[in-house]
């Protein structure tokens, strides 16, 4: 028998789909939630020799339809696997809900610094690695842009014209389907944002959620992994560039969607630093950042609504989350949106 089972995982049905699945794997099994995701439900597996492993499976209940498919995520990280993007190696994906209630995957464990939070960074990066984190997730998602779908087998991932449009549409449509109450902000920056859509010049792999707390870095800031790849697609490489930034608050900024953003820490590079090693490593364009800025802060709010409903109904299980976070957050994504959005319809923008 294995140990105490975590939320979501029971170890006992685990070890016996192991057993056939993953013979490599030597029971018994011990689980440990992970803290810090807050969509899909993330478990540490150590085995008797003393070896770990990632289980990655839906929330508990209050699932979205087009939301938390670990089949999809697992195919999208295996096919990454051979590239120069880094990401931890997968092992399995089982999609028979009688095993543990709901599709999940395992895949390996990589050793390493999450950085969830300014004290984290402190605590664990100097100032040298704190300044060499930013170039390594430049890095990390100019590598990702550099890979063809096609040539990796995820082209037919998604639809790949009309990225916005359809990411506007998507989200506003979880929002009408997650909001607990009005946010005004919202609506607002939705049609500011329908009626500036840049033009598309290609379609690549595209995170969807691509920043430094969703990454493994070493001691020395540099990536290790990237991790939550539930919301990658196939579209606009610059809605990556945008939301890199938006999650990238410094610690002199007046207001922030989150005060424990790692980068509110001193030492991390400045918003240009990331602008311009993004344009020199990729050769890209970024003079319409402001708008990818503005839509990344709306879909934020989108998002975190989602999360904020979760939480209520407890469907990430026993944990910290406090909904009251979640909420305080979604309202200042809405506002951070709203003034850059503004900056779109004057014509000023708001800059870097």
């Amino acid at each position: 028998m294995s140990g105490t089972s975590p939320p979501g995982v029971d170890l006992d049905a685990f070890t016996a789909w192991a057993g056939a699945a993953l013979p490599q794997l030597q029971p018994p099994f011990t689980g440990t939630f992970i803290a810090g995701g807050r969509s899909n439900i993330t478990v540490r597996i150590t085995d008797a020799t003393g070896a770990d492993y990632v289980v990655r499976r839906p929330p508990l209940h209050s699932v979205l339809a087009t939301a938390h498919d670990v089949a999809r995520e697992h195919r999208i990280i295996s096919a990454l696997g051979p590239t120069p993007v880094p990401v931890p190696r997968t092992l399995a994906v089982c999609d028979d809900v009688d095993v543990l209630g709901a599709p999940f995957y395992v895949m390996e464990y990589v050793d390493g610094i999450v950085l969830n939070t300014a004290e984290v960074a402190v605590a664990e990066l100097n100032v040298d690695a704190r300044a060499a984190a930013g170039p390594s997730l430049v890095d990390a998602q100019v590598a990702l842009h550099a890979v063809d779908p096609d040539a990796v087998g995820l082209g037919t991932l998604a639809k790949k014209e009309d990225f916005i449009a359809r990411q506007l549409h998507r989200w506003s449509g979880q929002w009408a389907q997650t909001k607990q109450r009005e946010v005004p902000a919202v609506d607002r920056v939705h049609r500011i944002l329908s009626e500036n859509i840049p033009e598309q010049r290609e379609s690549r792999i595209v995170h969807g959620d691509f920043r430094l707390g969703n990454c493994i870095v070493d001691t020395d800031g540099h990536v290790r992994a990237v991790l939550d790849w539930e919301l990658c697609t196939l579209g606009d490489p610059l809605a990556d560039v945008g939301y890199m930034l938006a999650s990238w608050p410094r610690p002199d900024d007046t207001h922030s969607w989150d005060l424990e953003n790692p980068t509110t820490a001193p030492g991390f590079v400045e918003h240009a630093d990331l602008i311009e090693r993004y344009a020199a490593e990729s050769g890209r364009d970024l003079g319409d950042i402001d708008f990818y800025v503005a839509f990344s802060y709306w879909r934020l709010a989108c998002i975190l609504e989602g999360v904020y409903a979760r939480s209520l109904g407890g469907a990430q299980g026993e944990s910290d989350v406090d909904p009251e976070e979640f909420r305080i957050r979604v309202d200042n994504c809405a506002a951070l949106a709203d003034e850059r959005a503004a900056g779109l319809v004057t014509g000023s923008g708001s800059g870097h």
